[in-house]
């Protein structure tokens, strides 16, 4: 795994909000996540949520842990904390290079995953309107980073991702819009960003990016007959506290937190950076 950084990357990516970074992994490594991911995503059936015990738990999540068939999961397959499943997808997700890697490009001492997911977007699938990450999660965070991996090349066609630069500086935690069918329902929430130019991102397999937690940024429907699979991980800054949002925290520790909590349960949130 590659994982070097320069000033201006750091520089690049605290300005726009984002970096595209290309031979994260060779092609060996890709296969070998690709496939990690394929065998979790198996073992989950129509389970968007593993606890990594598969115990069919299907009651208190912040979202709807079963697939079915609305628009939301016509977007894409997800599912979600695959490292918990599969020891090669944890290897990777949870190597302290990519931690520091991280924890340099938001500028924080220590490193967190809040949680981590498979995005794939199968043929002709929705579009992915677009949306700010933070605000749906279980902590507040002005510094959140997610990795995105391509595990195959990914294009316009077949439904890469656009950035929106610069928005991560105004971004509000409480202002954001729902996943649906109007692409751009975010921009009637935000009209002032109604003149920022997307910016396409597109990757070859091993490549990926990242992007702050606040950013705002969508993806185009899969066009192609191929589908387009992505690894992901959300990042969260050491020393974040609980905002009172469900997400996807297992029910008993939930139900075990007051906002303002610092979430430090290393079962849950584990650590993987710290200076």
């Amino acid at each position: 795994m590659r994982t070097e950084l320069t000033p201006d990357q750091i520089e690049s990516y605290r300005d726009n909000g984002f970096l595209i970074y290309p031979d994260l992994l060779t092609a060996e490594q890709a296969d070998e996540l690709r496939a990690g991911v394929l065998d979790a995503i198996s073992m989950m059936g129509k389970r968007k949520i593993s606890d990594g015990l598969e115990t069919g738990e299907t009651e208190g999540f912040g979202i709807d842990p079963i697939e079915g068939e609305g628009f939301y999961d016509k977007v894409f397959i997800q599912r979600l904390n695959l490292s918990r499943l599969n020891d090669t997808v944890k290897r990777y997700m949870h190597a302290t290079e990519l931690g520091q890697m991280v924890a340099k490009l938001a500028g924080v001492d220590g490193i967190r995953i809040a949680q981590d997911q498979a995005l794939i977007k199968e043929p002709f699938a929705n579009a992915t309107a677009f949306h700010l990450d933070d605000p749906l999660w279980h902590f507040h965070s002005r510094d959140a980073i997610s990795i995105w991996i391509a595990l195959d090349d990914v294009t316009t066609q077949n439904g890469c991702m656009y950035f929106l630069p610069g928005t991560h500086k105004s971004a509000q935690f409480d202002r954001n819009a729902e996943f649906g069918p109007q692409m751009g329902a975010l921009l009637e929430v935000y009209p002032e960003w109604r003149g920022i130019e997307p910016v396409p991102v597109e990757l070859k397999t091993g490549d990926c990016s990242f992007h702050n937690g606040m950013l705002a940024h969508g993806a185009n429907a899969n066009m192609t007959c191929g589908r387009r699979t992505a690894m992901t991980v959300a990042f969260m800054p050491d020393g974040c506290t609980f905002n009172g949002i469900q997400n996807i925290l297992p029910n008993d520790y939930f139900t075990s937190l007051a906002p303002g909590d610092l979430l430090n349960n290393d079962d849950v949130t584990p650590l993987v950076y710290s200076s």
